[in-house]
């Protein structure tokens, strides 16, 4: 961001007031914490550049810049991920404990909730992160995509029949998902099979984001059988360090319980870095429905004892 000349105080005050809540829209639009930071980027650029005495309502303004910057830019993403090799899965994102009061607002955040937001188009995933997560009105959404109200309504009422349709009817207690987190990861670990057949709910499905790695599925897993004997028999294969030779593949390094897009996610590492993060869901019954591992290395630069949560504060103010 350019020094501060006289004269400016006011923009950039204005900017910086508005900067959290433009990253959680960004992330939330296109599932990648540096693509969001990118928009953020751009939008100071363009406000930078504006006559500021003429725009009467500088937040508004902003989100419109950055919301149309992060159409623009998820309408190019959609192709390069249909085009992917492998399984893309949304990069994580560090965040803190969410309170009772943020809870609907962190689940749009969540692992689940990006991914099954992957599955709208464009417009509708921003008029859903615009009115659902961060309660705009339709016509405010109106005006910053540049639709009539009413096509806002249908396009709202679209997207969120179609997130019901894919997303659990019930809120997963937090605590339960931690302890389940903490016993996968052991179980992982440790290459205990029986565990994770007592941890894995038979209708399980395992997705893993290697970014087209050698020997990583690249279509979802399904069954509690064949998800617990790829993750025994496999894991250490798709969690080596990149660039250990053959002799390193029994070693997976050691993990941790971290805060990833609003809730416990299991976090691997080796050396000090980052090699894969894994979330799960778990059901009424506290087994797991869902496991998403990213091993992308591009994906996990966020994340990681030794790294400041970049985007804590993002998702507190925003999220």
């Amino acid at each position: 961001m350019p020094a501060v000349t006289q004269g400016e105080p006011t923009a950039v005050a204005s900017f910086e007031s508005s900067r959290d809540l433009l990253f959680g829209v960004a992330y939330r639009v296109l599932g990648s914490a540096t693509d969001a930071e990118d928009i953020v980027q751009e939008a100071w650029l363009r406000w930078d550049r504006v006559d500021h005495s003429r725009v009467a309502d500088p937040r508004s303004f902003l989100v419109q810049v950055a919301t149309r910057l992060a159409l623009d830019r998820l309408r190019w993403a959609k192709a390069r991920r249909e085009a992917y090799v492998g399984q893309w899965l949304p990069e994580p994102l560090p965040t803190g404990p969410a309170t009772e009061e943020g809870a609907e607002r962190a689940d749009s955040v969540s692992m689940a909730m990006l991914v099954v937001m992957e599955t709208l188009s464009p417009l509708e995933r921003v008029v859903f992160v615009l009115r659902e997560a961060f309660e705009f009105s339709f016509a405010e959404i109106a005006a910053v995509v540049g639709r009539s109200e009413v096509a806002v309504r249908q396009l709202a009422r679209r997207a969120r029949s179609n997130v019901r349709a894919r997303r659990p009817r019930f809120r997963q207690d937090r605590e339960v998902r931690r302890r389940v987190t903490e016993r996968f990861l052991a179980a992982c670990l440790g290459g205990d099979l029986r565990a994770l057949l007592d941890l894995l709910a038979p209708e399980v499905t395992l997705s893993i984001d290697g970014n087209g790695r050698r020997g990583v599925a690249r279509n979802p897993v399904e069954g509690a059988a064949k998800v617990a004997r790829l993750l025994v028999c496999g894991l250490r294969r798709v969690l080596r360090p990149s660039g250990a030779g053959a002799g390193a593949a029994g070693d997976i390094g050691s993990g941790s319980i971290v805060d990833v897009n609003g809730g416990p996610a299991a976090l691997i590492t080796a050396g000090g870095e980052p090699i894969a993060v894994i979330v799960v869901d778990v059901d009424g019954a506290g087994l797991v429905t869902r496991i998403w591992i990213i091993a992308n290395q591009d994906k996990l630069g966020g994340v990681g004892a030794d790294r400041r949560p970049r985007s804590n504060r993002h998702i507190r103010a925003a999220g």
